[in-house]
C-alpha cells in the first residue's frame, strides 16, 4: 500500500543566489518497495554547500538536480518496510535521499546506524560525510604533520569545526580559524580550543591572519576561496599545503570571479594546492570512525548543530547555510 509523502523539488534553476522560488513543496504517493529496496521514513536531513552546484545545469563531478524533481542529500531515517535480509522495520539507516518524508532506498545504498552509540545527527555531521571530509582533507590531502600551524576558513562550520580540533589533537603548533561573527570567534577560541580566531568582517583577511600567525602557516584548509585563499597564500611558509574543500564565497557569483592575485607565490614557496572530494577517500572511513568516534564520545572533539524544525523549513535551512548563519552543521528535523 502506497504512502503519501511531502517532498521538496527544484522548481527553477537559480541565477545567483537561490530564493524561496527556487523550491517547490509538493505531495506524492510513494509505492511499496520493490525487491532490494527499503521504504524509509526520514527523521533528519542535511543541507550542504555542494548542493548549490547541483542546482546549475553544468557538467561537474556529480549530476545536476533536475527541475521538477525532488532534491537529494544525506538523511537518516527509520525503515518502515524491508524486502532485504539484514534490514528490518525499526532499523535506522543513513542514505542519500533526503528532502522528502518517505524514501524508496536501494538497500545497497543504505548503511545502518545505531542511535544508542551516537545521536542520529552525528551520522550526518561529525561522524558522517562532513567529519570524514575534515579527516581526509587534513591528514591525507594536506599531509598534516605534528608541529604545523594550521589555518581553517569557515572554521565554525560543519567541516571546519572538526578540522581545527583534529589538528590540535594531532599535535598542531597553532590552529587559527576565521568565522563570520563575534559569537563564532568566541566559540572557536573558547569551546573548541582554537589558539586564535578572527571575524573576517572586521578587516582585510590578510592583515588579520598575519596578526594571528606572525610566523606564517604551514597548512590552509580552504572552505571559502576568494580573499581567504589569497591571504593564505601570502601567509604560507615554504612547502606549505592547501586543501581546497570548498569555495562558498563564489558559489552564487553570476560573473567570473578573479583568481587570487598572488598565485605566482606558489612557485617560490613550492606550495602544494589540491582539491578534494570526500568520495575519493572512502577507504579511510574505518580509520576515521575508529579514531574520531571515541574523541566525540569523551568530549575531546566537540560539535554543534543548528536544527530547523519541519521539512517545510528545508529551503530556509539551505539558504541560511549559504549565508553562513548558524553554528556547525545545519540539519532539518523531518519527524
Amino acid at each position: 500500500m502506497s504512502v503519501r509523502s511531502t517532498e521538496v523539488r527544484l522548481a527553477a534553476r537559480p541565477h545567483g543566489w537561490p530564493t524561496a522560488e527556487t523550491f517547490a513543496i509538493t505531495q506524492v504517493d510513494v509505492a511499496d518497495p520493490a525487491p532490494g529496496q527499503l521504504l524509509v521514513r526520514n527523521l533528519l536531513m542535511s543541507v550542504d554547500p555542494y548542493m548549490r552546484g547541483r542546482m546549475d545545469d553544468r557538467k561537474s563531478y556529480v549530476p545536476p538536480f533536475q527541475v521538477g524533481e525532488a532534491l537529494q542529500g544525506g538523511a537518516v531515517g527509520e525503515v518502515v518496510t524491508s524486502t532485504v535480509d539484514g534490514f528490518k522495520p525499526g532499523d535506522h539507516v543513513l542514505h542519500g535521499l533526503g528532502w522528502r518524508e518517505y524514501a524508496l532506498v536501494d538497500a545497497r545504498s543504505a548503511a545502518k546506524v545505531d542511535p544508542s552509540v551516537a545521536p542520529l545527527g552525528a551520522y550526518l555531521g561529525v561522524l558522517g560525510m562532513t567529519g570524514l571530509t575534515a579527516y581526509a582533507g587534513l591528514l591525507r590531502t594536506a599531509e598534516f604533520k605534528p608541529g604545523d600551524v594550521v589555518f581553517v576558513s569557515s572554521a565554525a562550520g560543519a567541516v571546519g569545526q572538526v578540522v581545527g580540533q583534529l589538528a590540535k589533537h594531532r599535535g598542531a603548533a597553532r590552529v587559527i580559524g576565521s568565522a563570520g561573527s563575534a559569537a563564532k570567534v568566541s566559540y572557536l577560541t573558547g569551546e573548541l580550543g582554537f589558539d586564535a580566531a578572527f571575524d573576517y568582517h572586521d578587516g582585510p583577511v590578510r592583515e588579520q591572519l598575519k596578526r594571528a600567525a606572525p610566523d606564517g602557516i604551514d597548512v590552509y584548509f580552504d572552505n571559502v576561496g576568494g580573499e581567504h585563499l589569497e591571504a593564505a597564500i601570502s601567509a604560507l611558509n615554504v612547502h606549505g599545503r592547501i586543501t581546497v574543500c570548498g569555495m562558498i564565497s563564489v558559489y552564487n557569483a553570476t560573473e567570473p570571479t578573479p583568481a587570487p592575485r598572488n598565485l605566482a607565490m606558489l612557485i617560490g614557496k613550492r606550495i602544494t594546492m589540491r582539491g578534494m572530494l570526500v568520495g575519493d577517500h572512502a577507504d579511510l572511513r574505518d580509520a576515521f570512525v575508529k579514531e574520531v568516534a571515541p574523541l566525540v564520545a569523551d568530549g575531546t572533539i566537540r560539535h554543534r548543530e543548528t536544527v530547523f524544525e519541519g521539512l517545510a523549513q528545508a529551503p530556509e535551512a539551505f539558504l541560511a547555510m549559504l549565508r553562513g548563519e548558524g553554528f556547525g552543521k545545519n540539519l532539518v528535523k523531518i519527524a
